[in-house]
């Protein structure tokens, strides 16, 4: 029986509002435990037509960085003298650059520490807890969900501009799922979508390609706080996945309870960012329906931090 967020903790050792020890105190997937063999199983029945739908940005995009610290991959062929072989390398190559998975060794609640009682030594070496390589090993597969919030308000006349800060509120996640007929259930990936994959693809069509980081970016996002992560917990959410630049609103409202902070490290959320949600979202507009197949293989990299996306939805 998995406790309701208000309920939590479980453990008298561990801190306020986290999860550490719901799914035992060895864990190292978070909310991955809730794609059970059942429900993958289920969710293959969602490739219907057998439409297949890329969910990742090129590997060069953003065309201009988000962060300094992460530079876009410079892709080399390497053609062999007297040889018909040829290979290729990526140098400067950060598996959060594009499209990507946060693993569970990504942050840390400031107070707490990282998820599961895992220490700060454990959690650096590379042959410690939390590595991305859990991820590969077990996948990411199940049942996807869309919520077009940008097209959602646009019916309703607002305008959601991917470069402005906005608070997307559980009560609206509400009312889109409403809107779209569609229901989540235990254990699916929530795909939300806000509209930024548009803006980057239109910026990497100007050529406007450059190696200098963005100042004073903004981005639409989850509401900062505690009832976002009560809804995403009570809905059992495996994995959520954001076409924006951090899942929740950017910048962060620090006044209160951050998704990465309270999500990742005491909750065990698995997140997704920068993923390219524009194709499946005009598929689902057209059919109306706004689930599918989902399917993602992140690195098998032992002790990785992150991964690319690797992902795809299948209708």
């Amino acid at each position: 029986m998995i406790p309701r967020y208000a309920d939590l903790p479980i453990s008298a050792d561990a801190p306020p509002g986290s999860s550490w020890g719901v799914f035992g105190r060895e864990d190292q997937l978070g909310t991955l435990n809730f794609l059970s063999p059942e429900r993958r199983a289920a969710a293959a029945g969602l490739a219907r037509r057998g439409a297949v739908f890329n969910l990742d940005l090129p590997l060069d995009l953003p065309a201009r960085p988000f962060f300094g610290t992460r530079r876009r991959p410079t892709h080399v062929i390497d053609r062999w003298p007297n040889s018909s072989v040829q290979d290729d390398h990526l140098d400067g190559f950060f598996p959060q650059y594009s499209s990507q998975w946060d693993g569970l060794r990504h942050i840390k609640h400031p107070e707490y520490g990282f998820y599961n009682w895992t220490s700060d030594e454990d959690a650096y070496a590379v042959d410690g807890r939390l590595g991305m390589q859990n991820f590969a090993q077990h996948g990411i597969v199940g049942r996807g969900v869309l919520l077009d919030v940008e097209r959602f308000l646009a019916r309703q006349g607002t305008t959601l501009a991917p470069d402005q800060p906005f608070s997307i509120e559980p009560t609206l996640l509400d009312d889109v799922a409403n809107a779209q007929q569609v229901e989540l259930h235990s254990g699916d990936i929530l795909m939300l979508r806000t509209g930024l994959a548009t803006l980057l693809h239109a910026e990497a069509a100007r050529g406007e390609f450059s190696e200098e980081p963005r100042t004073e970016f903004a981005c639409p996002g989850l509401a900062q706080g505690e009832a976002s992560l009560a809804w995403l917990w009570d809905h059992q959410v495996a994995a959520i996945v954001s076409d924006n630049l951090s899942v929740e609103a950017w910048p962060f409202d620090r006044s209160k309870k951050l998704i990465h902070h309270g999500g990742i490290a005491l909750l065990g959320l698995v997140l997704g960012e920068l993923f390219d949600l524009d194709d499946i979202g005009v598929d689902c507009a057209n059919d109306g329906v706004y689930e599918c197949l989902f399917a993602a293989k992140p690195l098998l990299l032992r002790g990785g931090v992150g991964s690319p996306a690797n992902a795809l939805a299948i209708k």
